[in-house]
């Protein structure tokens, strides 16, 4: 018994598989071996390096036999992760592997849950310093919290987990006096890392690694709600350059650490050697079954691959950012008051991902457009990406003042003849990007409620009033007092005028005359600049700019100027859905359309619906009494005519309007014209004319095609009242009384699409193309995916379309070697590419394609031709026979 002791003792490999087997059997030899290992493990606390190989392999049997002595194995996970957290700087990098690799063994069999496990594989991932090592530990925290999630959302492990990303990313948030620095000096933390003694927060390896992690079950959709949103939104604000950079660009949608992912990408598969290899090897079903397998997978990948070349915001995680007016804040304080610490990269990736929270939550951060307004300069390095910056941060509700500065900024910088063409068409269309989102921008100067009802006071009384042909002296000082608020100079104080108080539309004009420019990126960025205010606000364009289209919506009432913060697609009702009513209208009918015999009676009982029609006998009974009954609620619906044949009167006052034709209605219109314009000179004449000029420094109205007078005011009014009562009517009820599905609005778009073709078929217009345009993309980009990043602005939408400049010899080069890339150097193809099995050309595929020439002058031919008689009828006798042999 005591060799057979002695015999397992020392091959522990053996005594694991008997102990498996039967473990009663064999409890007092582990128990041996238990004790052994605490004793072990005691000197192993005092010096690591002493018996490491035999406390490895007592460590390994041991978590191969703990299911069998639960009891007795119960500590032995406390007492490894002990070692882990306390002693892992000094021990040996095999004894590190062997600890952990049985950490994970223990969680695959189930003694310890993942929490436990978890809890001790996080603190080491920034203290590893073996890259093997590394990429183990976050394979396995990865996969164990997919594994815990796979089925249903695993709360409590999650919340756990979220819990330590959240301490590990906040340690280290609160060291500001280091803000700006890349995580490479010297520890300055002397607190405890998550029961340790290493100093690892002052360089953010912690929070690198929250970051990291967070973002990796972020990208693999395991956790997709607010909290890891939240824990990489703290890391925006950490103090270390690289923890805040990491997590920037998770918001971007551009990470550059592609490298990092545990996803082991499958390569792909070559179809010719597939091929190939069916055609070398043995013929059965299963291989064709098998080669048509690998080739379906093939095409889906072919056909499924995503094109990374552009970068795409994340915008699920913009949106699930929890308070982004004060996150917006924070971040603009970081960038304002670290501005000397940060490079000029960095810098723009915080306006980046500052402009486009601010777009997408619609938030105000005023102190943001006066900061980018230094970095505004034609020799500013990356100028393009701060101007797409700048337009990315403008919404709707940005008050024009305050963008009025950032607008004379970008003119005066960028636009002027002294800059390059490149420069003036990528000012304009940030202009453009600007006034897109914000277009009252270009606008007249703004005013308080008491100069508006003061100039309105003065308008009026100078109408009424008559003078004389000579202005007394007070008009005529207010006229040099207009002439030298012209120029800039204020009379009062001699002080320039603020920014925020400047009239635009001048401005504008003269950006719009860019278009007579001779370099085309110049032109389209104006003709951009024109068409945009065509649409939006006609009124700050002179006449002459306007367009038919555009005055036509002025003239009648389509296009009017809206204040700041109203909105002039009010959410009234679903835009088309008459449509699709319409169409439902339609259906209704074409399924009733075999009722056509009885459509006259239908249509004589439609009239009829809420009304009690009562029976023959109760009418005599009624008649016999004289009176009839009828509901008072209806009273006022009845409308008593003196005239019988009232409906024949009515069909001919509707023949008689139908009768005045288009033709008519204008002239019409130029005779009223025509009339009031002969009222104005006349009224001129009398000295009782419009004045020419206007008080104080204000831009002449007249020439942007305002209107004085109250008469045409009152008709705005009227026809806006008239159009406003007359959407109310047409406005459809069936959003009201019916539950529109996703299949109405797919059934929407295509009717809308189809109204917009129909209108350009008929003429619409320029504007009527772009509708249908934008109809067709919007459709388009629905059908491939919802992205919501099209909205954002590129680096492309600024810089405008650009000429391919001429390469020189190194880039010439490269495109030479990229195109010999894959291709063999010698030997030609022919013939090979067509065929099943590959092999060049017979030698009767050869003689086919001989020339005429050649084949003449063969020996075959030659030898026909000098052929005696005796081997002619050889030839055909042999001929004979094998035509017999053939039909036999």
């Amino acid at each position: 018994m005591g060799g057979r002791s002695v015999l397992l003792t020392s091959n522990l490999p053996q005594l694991q598989n008997l102990i498996k087997r039967d473990p009663t059997s064999y409890k007092d030899e582990f128990l041996q071996q238990w004790n052994h290992y605490n004793s072990i493990r005691l000197i192993f606390h005092l010096n690591p390096d002493e018996h490491a190989q035999h406390f490895r392999e007592l460590v390994a049997f041991i978590a191969q036999v703990a299911t069998c002595y639960p009891k007795e194995t119960a500590e032995l996970p406390s007492q490894i992760s002990t070692i882990l957290l306390e002693s892992y700087g000094m021990l040996s990098p095999d004894t590190r592997k062997a600890l952990i690799s049985t950490m994970v063994l223990l969680r695959n069999k189930n003694v310890i849950t993942p929490i436990e496990l978890l809890r001790t594989l996080f603190p080491l991932l920034p203290r590893t310093t073996s890259s093997s090592l590394r990429s183990n530990i976050r394979k396995t925290i990865l996969s164990d919290i997919r594994t815990a999630n796979i089925r249903a959302k695993n709360h409590k492990l999650n919340r756990a987990i979220q819990a330590m990303l959240f301490g590990m990313v906040e340690n280290g948030l609160d060291d500001v006096a280091n803000f700006g620095n890349k995580g490479k000096q010297k520890e300055v933390n002397n607190g405890i890392h998550f029961g340790t003694s290493d100093k690892t927060a002052g360089r953010g390896e912690d929070a690198m690694w929250a970051v990291i992690l967070t973002k990796e079950l972020w990208r693999k959709g395991i956790w997709n709600d607010v909290k890891p949103v939240s824990i990489v939104a703290i890391g925006c604000l950490h103090p270390v350059l690289k923890v805040q950079s990491a997590s920037i660009h998770f918001f971007l949608g551009d990470d550059d650490e592609k490298e990092d992912s545990d996803d082991e990408e499958e390569e792909e598969v070559d179809v010719r050697a597939l091929h190939h290899r069916r055609e070398i090897n043995k013929k059965s079903r299963s291989g064709d079954k098998k080669l048509q397998k690998k080739l379906n997978v093939a095409k889906k990948k072919k056909h499924g691959k995503i094109d990374t070349s552009r970068s795409r915001a994340n915008f699920p995680a913009l949106q699930l950012l929890n308070d982004p007016q004060t996150f917006a804040e924070k971040l603009f304080t970081i960038l304002d008051r670290y501005d000397k610490r940060f490079t000029l990269d960095h810098k723009i990736l915080i306006m980046q991902i500052l402009a486009r929270v601010i777009s997408a939550h619609t938030l105000f951060v005023m102190p943001f457009y006066s900061y980018i307004q230094k970095w505004l300069a034609p020799k500013q390095l990356r100028v393009p990406s701060i101007l797409v910056a700048l337009a990315q941060s403008v919404h709707a509700l940005i008050p024009p003042q305050t963008l009025k500065p950032v607008v004379l900024k970008l003119a005066n910088e960028f636009v002027h003849p002294g800059v390059g063409s490149e420069v003036i068409a990528a000012g304009i269309n940030a202009i453009t990007e600007i006034c897109r989102r914000q277009p009252l921008v270009m606008g007249p100067r703004d005013e308080d409620e008491d100069d508006v009802m003061r100039k309105q006071k003065e308008h009026r009384q100078k109408n009424i009033d008559t003078k004389d042909g000579a202005e007394n002296q007070l008009e005529h000082l207010e006229k040099e007092k207009a002439e030298i608020r012209k120029l800039g100079i204020d009379d009062a104080d001699g002080k320039r005028p603020s920014d925020k108080d400047v009239d635009l539309r001048p401005l504008l004009n003269d950006l719009i005359e860019y278009r007579k420019s001779k370099d085309k990126t110049v032109i389209a960025a104006s003709r951009g600049l024109l068409h945009l205010y065509r649409e939006t606000h006609p009124e700050f364009l002179k006449k002459r700019e306007r367009g038919k289209e555009a005055s036509i919506n002025m003239k009648t009432a389509v296009a009017r100027n809206l204040p700041y913060g109203h909105s002039a697609n009010a959410a009234v009702d679903i835009e088309g859905l008459s449509l699709l009513e319409s169409h439902f209208q339609q259906l209704r009918e074409e399924e009733n359309g075999h009722d056509d015999a009885d459509s006259g009676e239908d249509n004589n009982e439609a009239g009829w619906d809420g009304w009690d029609i009562e029976s023959d006998s109760d009418s005599e009974s009624d008649s016999e009494d004289g009176w009839q009954d009828v509901s008072s609620d209806s009273d006022g619906d009845i409308e008593l005519s003196d005239s019988e044949n009232e409906n024949g009167e009515q069909k001919e006052q509707n023949k008689n309007k139908g009768k005045e034709t288009e033709r008519q209605e204008r002239r019409r219109e130029k005779k009223e014209k025509r009339e009031k314009q002969r009222v104005k000179e006349e009224a001129v004449k009398n000295g009782r004319g419009i004045n020419e000029k206007i008080d104080n420094d204000e831009v002449d109205e007249n020439e942007y095609g305002f209107s004085g007078d109250d008469e045409d005011r009152m008709d705005i009014d009227t026809e806006e009242k008239t159009e406003t009562r007359k959407f109310e009517q047409d406005a459809s009820t069936l959003a009201t009384t019916k539950i529109l599905t996703p299949a109405d609005f797919k059934l929407l778009s295509d009717l809308q699409i189809q109204a917009a073709q129909k209108s350009v078929d008929i003429g619409g217009g320029n504007r009527a193309k772009r509708k249908l345009a934008a109809l067709e993309a919007g459709r388009k980009s629905q059908n491939i995916s919802d992205d919501p990043s099209a909205s954002f602005i590129s680096e492309n939408d600024i810089l405008g379309p650009r000429k391919k400049s001429k390469a020189d010899y190194a880039e010439r080069m490269a495109s030479i070697q990229k195109g010999r890339e894959g291709r063999e150097k010698f030997g030609s193809r022919k013939g090979k590419k067509t065929k099943d099995a590959p092999s060049s050309s017979t030698n009767r595929e050869k003689a086919r394609n001989k020339p005429i020439m050649m084949i003449l002058s063969s020996g075959s031919v030659r030898g026909k031709k000098k052929a005696s008689l005796r081997e002619k009828q050889q030839k055909l006798r042999a001929h004979i026979e094998k035509g017999k042999r053939a039909k036999k």
